[in-house]
């Protein structure tokens, strides 16, 4: 059997797909950019139309061409949703993790509550949708014909699915008959096939970054650098925290304390296009002790405040701060947001992996190991959560027996040690950030 699978990823800003060997090298790679709609501070969402079905179709055409492939998988952020007509196609905006229309309550906690309120809202405004479905069964209908999702996706939307199955009483208080939800698939089942290739019922994209991140014994924190950062304290004790989340890791024994923030690249990107082209020598060549300081809050923010109402700030911009000075600010406040969460989950770190789309920036990943005090060791593959989606389609296609050996797709491209200059320059802005997160 050929074992080439391939991983699709349904990102906030694109998708990205790659196709990989029976070692993890990649043999093809893509990126389908698509929009973020945002109109206004509470919303945001996607034309699932676009991200969702031909982002996806678009993807898997551009690395399977010429290939056999033995099977897919695709990863996607959670919770979403939107409202299919009969065709599977979608006819309403796709809602993502975050939007006000999520339930407020549940999202205070966690991503579970957010999915009913989704599911309540689209019912409302779009009585006639005949399925309401996250986009990885969206993707997964527009690949194989069947709208499917895993039951590890289904537990994102909780409590409209109980752990077993779709909840006719939870569905019901929201105005959807239980029905019109995908169908089940349990673990890497395969659901159907595009081109020969198995399909399985999806993932969730930090699942899957997880089960190929280098990040695996206690003290290594894995930082996903993504549009949203998602920091995660590796430990070998349960331990719960106000403001921050406790989940099982995917290595046995293992826990992972921490949650996920709104300044990752959304913020980081929203500075650079403001201020526009900026060479990263010029951030090399700024004095340690002379920037200012970013609140990092564009819509609010995440774990561990639970405050959507909080906006970004640029605090201490004085005469002489140029544009670099800036963007090096705004660098080093998604690994302050990173310190503070260490710190609340008072886990004795000792290195940071850093994964996602980011850490393609040699400045953004210095900041974080000036910021922090840490070392940084960069994934060498940026497509994270495509690659171990990878890894799950061999499991699907019979190649692996279960994920137990994808930290051998774990590779790490550079180390990235803190400057002693910068990091005793950081401690005082660390602070001032501490200080406005008080508010």
């Amino acid at each position: 059997m050929d074992e080439v699978t391939v991983g699709i990823d349904i990102g906030t800003t694109s998708v990205k797909a790659v196709a990989a060997d029976a070692e993890g090298a990649v043999l093809a790679r893509c990126r389908i950019p698509h929009r973020l709609v945002a109109p206004g501070p509470d919303r945001f969402e996607h034309d699932p139309a676009e991200a969702w079905v031909a982002g996806v179709v678009d993807a898997w055409g551009r690395v399977s061409t010429g290939r056999r492939v033995a099977a897919v998988t695709v990863a996607a952020m959670v919770p979403s949703l939107c409202g299919v007509d009969e065709g599977g196609m979608p006819v309403t905006p796709g809602l993502l993790y975050g939007d006000a229309r999520g339930d407020a309550a549940g999202a205070a906690s966690g991503v579970e509550g957010e999915a009913l309120g989704f599911a309540r809202w689209l019912a409302g405004e779009f009585p006639g949708a005949a399925g309401f479905w996250p986009a990885q069964a969206v993707a997964n209908r527009a690949l194989c014909g069947e709208a499917a999702i895993d039951t590890t996706t289904a537990m994102a939307m909780m409590p409209l699915f109980d752990g077993v199955g779709w909840d006719a009483g939870a569905c019901h208080g929201v105005g959807v008959d239980a029905d019109r939800f995908p169908r089940l698939s349990p673990g890497t089942a395969a659901i159907g096939e595009v081109d020969g290739a198995l399909v399985n019922g999806g993932t969730i994209d930090v699942l899957a970054e997880q089960l190929v991140a280098d990040a695996r014994a206690p003290g290594d924190v894995l930082v996903l650098c993504g549009t949203t950062l998602i920091p995660w304290a590796l430990t070998e004790t349960w331990t719960e925290v106000d403001g921050l989340w406790t989940v099982p890791f995917t290595v046995p024994g293992i826990s992972a304390v921490g949650g996920a923030s709104n300044a990752g690249g959304l913020f980081v990107d929203a500075v650079r296009r403001l201020l526009g082209p900026v060479e990263d020598g010029q951030l090399d060549a700024l004095d340690p002790a002379a920037l200012p300081l970013w609140l990092p809050y564009l819509r609010g923010e995440r774990t561990p405040l639970h405050d959507p109402t909080r906006r970004a700030e640029l605090r201490g911009f004085a005469l002489g701060h140029d544009r670099a000075a800036v963007l090096r600010a705004a660098y080093e406040a998604p690994a302050f947001v990173v310190r503070h969460h260490l710190e609340l989950a008072g886990v004795d770190a000792a290195r940071i992996v850093a994964v996602g789309g980011g850490t393609r920036s040699v400045p953004w990943m210095q900041a974080l190991a000036d910021a922090t005090g840490l070392p940084v060791d960069v994934a060498a593959v940026p497509e994270g959560a495509a690659l171990g989606a990878a890894f799950l389609a061999r499991v699907t296609a019979g190649l692996e027996p279960d994920t137990s050996s994808s930290g051998r797709w774990a590779r790490v491209d550079r180390r990235v040690e803190p400057r002693p200059a910068w990091a005793d320059a950081c401690e005082g802005r660390y602070a001032g950030f501490l200080e406005g997160t008080r508010r």
